[in-house]
């Protein structure tokens, strides 16, 4: 398996990390964002709370909750075609510009 690299905005580790993980006391909504990010950036923003909580190390309830405070803070859009459908999760950036094509 070969090196992966991901890109981040300055801003997610400069401003991001300490609003969720200090302010919000949210570190694991830090890390449920920053496992969106690169999922997006594979081109997989399809990911159920099990593998979140996989690749996290975070409990289940953890990653839902986790979602749920992203949801709310306009970090993370979540949609779905039905009840059984996994969920398709947009990782959103509104410090962007909506013209700055980059990926978080």
């Amino acid at each position: 398996m070969g090196d992966k690299h991901y890109a981040l905005d300055a801003y997610v580790l400069d401003t991001l990390m300490r609003d969720l993980v200090g302010h919000d006391r949210r570190a694991s909504a830090f890390l449920v964002y920053i496992a969106f990010s690169a999922a997006s950036a594979m081109g997989s923003p399809r990911l159920s709370h099990a593998q979140l909580a996989e690749r996290t190390g975070l409990s289940k309830r953890s990653v839902q909750d986790a979602v749920r405070h992203l949801a709310g803070r306009k970090l993370l859009r979540a949609t779905r075609g039905g009840k059984t459908d996994v969920t398709h999760y947009e990782v959103l950036a509104p410090w962007r510009r909506p013209s700055d094509e980059r990926t978080a």
